[in-house]
């Protein structure tokens, strides 16, 4: 699949993500036997938003090498911090990525920037799970609905992408499919596939306020549009619930308040 050519609109911003790249790819090519799918998808021009499943630590950089050489490299909403740590901070920075500030006054602000870049002809990448999922056969698990909200703010295209097997180098929470424990593995390098599906249809929110029953269909629509896309890859038919991780850490509490 032919790369396209894309011009930064900020040329310090292109310079450290170069740099970036030139420090993350050969690792990346180490561990990864790279298949990616769907570029054709991507809108060659104008900003975008991109909604992606996680089931490894390491997907936020195999995602990135993926999108960065579609042309179109994005803008990450990362834990803010991730931005204290040091020389990740650092580069995090220099490469515009987007601190996400959760619990707290600057909550809003992460929403702010990414329709900043957005409007500004940039690509901004979002978890919808927020974290690592936990469910246990690593399908995603419900989505929060700030990608549904700047979605229907802008008016931008959302691009679903999934990807699977970076899970079986740095497992979630040290553990495999079906909760199995598992250990972080270098070796051999795995088969790593990402795949973009075309634009998560939304026309039916136009126009609508942004109420919390609006923004909770549009992010199970982005949602659906992401595990379509695993399923794909899986060759596996996705469970008819999503996992959800606040029902599920009710159900422990309760079971814990129980046995008191």
């Amino acid at each position: 699949m032919a790369r396209r050519s894309y011009g930064f609109g900020n040329a310090d911003y292109g310079v450290w993500y170069r740099f970036a790249a030139v420090l993350v790819k050969p690792v990346l090519t180490v561990l990864v036997k790279p298949e990616w799918h769907g570029w054709e998808n991507f809108p060659e021009e104008g900003g975008f938003i991109t909604a992606v499943n996680h089931n490894s630590a390491i997907d936020p950089l195999v995602y990135a090498h993926f999108q960065y050489n579609s042309g179109r490299p994005p803008r990450i909403l990362a834990k803010s911090s991730l931005f204290k740590v040091p020389f990740i901070g650092f580069m995090l920075g220099k490469t515009g990525q987007i601190p996400v500030y959760r619990d707290s006054a600057d909550a809003a602000q992460a929403f702010r920037a990414a329709i900043a870049a957005i409007d500004g002809g940039q690509v901004v990448q979002f978890y919808p799970e927020g974290t690592i999922t936990r469910d246990p056969q690593l399908w995603p698990m419900t989505g929060k609905s700030g990608v549904a909200r700047v979605a229907l703010m802008t008016g931008k295209p959302v691009i679903p992408v999934a990807h699977w097997g970076a899970h079986e180098i740095v497992p979630p929470y040290g553990r495999g499919l079906g909760g199995v424990k598992a250990k972080v593995s270098l070796r051999p390098r795995r088969r790593v596939v990402v795949q973009a599906g075309p634009p998560v249809d939304l026309s039916r929110f136009e126009g609508k306020e942004l109420t919390s029953q609006v923004l909770r269909e549009a992010t199970d629509e982005i949602t659906a549009a992401i595990t379509a896309q695993l399923a794909l890859i899986r060759g596996e038919e996705a469970p008819a619930e999503r996992y959800d991780l606040r029902k599920a850490r009710a159900g422990k509490k309760k079971t814990g308040e129980e046995a008191e």
